[in-house]
């Protein structure tokens, strides 16, 4: 009888609404967390001056760093690539875009450490700025022993601790060196990526290209053997994968840039280069406009629907091509 009993009331009209509006409702909350999840968060002003006023050289760029790297972590949703749960286990556009921030946030610590930081290559590293950039590259996907986020904190912290160091007329031992040197390490790892990116982007419509790997020295090998034509069309699944982390890589280097443009002033304005950081600045700011399609269309190059990947590679292609003229810039006497 109690078999039956309860196969009775799960076989009520009443009890199947219920737990069809019940997941309804579950499929609803998800959907609209998802959607705000996925906004990326506004461009913020990069502090020039500490509280009191004063002007310390690196203070921008350290201080923009560990800003970037919190609003990577206490965004909305907080950091998904390494989510394990539903909605953020649905979402790819975010990770993507988590990506190309943490890239560049990797390669300004890098940069940091092994010359900002640093008088000459024989001088001794700081060694908890050796420690914070080594936590930025934990494994991104990371969920448990130990989990991105708790590392990437040990990491803030780091760069928090070298900040203040530098805020402190008493401290001596902490020291930011603004040469144009140094900048040009960093401008070097941007143009690698930044290539890297456009070429991807472009690959949205290109099906094959002519492999120029071995091109311009005649005395040049390669370990195996080269095609004379490689494939390189990115997967259709793939194309907004590309497409976010060339966005979140632009975003950060909006801040990193305005940040370099306080603390080199007086190397820009001694080789005549501010404005090509402006430029570079403008750039990326008109690669980050408001997306108005609720996906990413991906339209042949002269089709009749847009192909969101080559407008992203057009302004990242001019800011590349900006970045390469300012560090030949930097490269003259």
């Amino acid at each position: 009888m109690k078999e039956k009993s309860a196969a009775s009331i799960l076989s009520r009209p009443g009890w199947t609404r219920t737990a069809a509006g019940a997941l309804g409702l579950l499929l609803l909350i998800f959907v609209v967390l998802g959607i705000y999840w996925s906004r990326a968060p506004d461009v913020f002003w990069v502090n020039h001056t500490i509280d009191d006023e004063r002007i310390v050289v690196g203070y921008s760029t350290t201080d923009t760093l560990i800003r970037v790297a919190e609003t990577l972590l206490d965004k909305p949703g907080g950091y998904l690539s390494n989510d394990r749960m539903p909605p953020s286990v649905f979402l790819d556009n975010t990770p993507n875009w988590e990506f190309g921030v943490l890239q560049q946030v990797r390669d300004l610590a890098r940069v940091i450490r092994n010359d900002y930081s640093r008088s000459q290559s024989q001088s001794k590293e700081v060694e908890y700025v050796r420690d914070a950039e080594q936590a930025f590259f934990i494994d991104n996907h990371s969920w448990i022993f130990p989990a991105s986020e708790s590392e990437y904190r040990k990491a803030i912290e780091g760069f928090t601790q070298y900040r203040d160091r530098l805020a402190d007329d008493l401290d001596g031992d902490a020291q930011f060196y603004a040469r144009a040197d140094n900048l040009r390490e960093w401008l070097a790892q941007v143009e690698k990526r930044l290539g890297s990116l456009t070429r991807r982007l472009g690959d949205s419509v290109a099906t094959t290209r002519i492999n120029e790997d071995l091109a311009g020295d005649p005395s040049a090998e390669a370990s195996n053997p080269q095609p004379d034509k490689v494939d390189v069309r990115t997967s259709w699944f793939e194309v907004d994968d590309v497409f976010f982390e060339a966005r979140g890589t632009a975003w950060a280097l909006v801040h990193f840039f305005r940040a370099a443009e306080f603390d080199f002033a007086h190397v820009l304005d001694d080789k005549n280069a501010s404005a090509s950081v402006r430029q570079i600045i403008r750039e990326l700011e008109a690669s980050l406009q408001p997306l108005r399609s609720p996906v990413i269309l991906n339209g042949s190059g002269f089709g009749f629907f847009a192909n969101h990947s080559l407008v992203m590679a057009n302004y990242l292609a001019r800011a590349n091509s900006a970045v390469i003229n300012l560090r030949e810039l930097l490269d003259q006497g």
